[in-house]
């Protein structure tokens, strides 16, 4: 099931970053969080682009797998965020690579 869950998360954040016009430059699901990394306009705030995902995708694996609506809450609310001023693109996405299997 994990799989299914895991590719079906990866579609739905595919497709709204073509809606919103990001960049996806690296994503990692794991099975308890998610490792993003993603060019977006300024406009859109971190808050926004976290309550899009976790949305979204709440309601479509609900919907799709009823497994998971055994489970109190599918995301916690909270989230991570770091601009990469300080280090390359390719540092940051190389990182985000070496955490599967982790």
């Amino acid at each position: 099931m994990l799989n299914g869950v895991a590719k079906r998360l990866q579609e739905i954040i595919f497709e709204l970053a073509q809606e919103h016009n990001w960049r996806l430059i690296a994503l990692e699901i794991q099975p308890d969080h998610v490792h993003l990394f993603i060019n977006t306009p300024t406009t859109e705030s971190p808050s926004q682009i976290a309550m899009w995902i976790k949305g979204r995708a709440s309601h479509h694996l609900r919907k799709e797998f009823p497994e998971l609506t055994k489970l109190p809450a599918l995301w916690t609310p909270t989230y991570f965020v770091a601009s990469t001023g300080q280090v390359s693109t390719e540092f940051v996405k190389k990182y985000i690579e070496n955490q599967r299997g982790k």
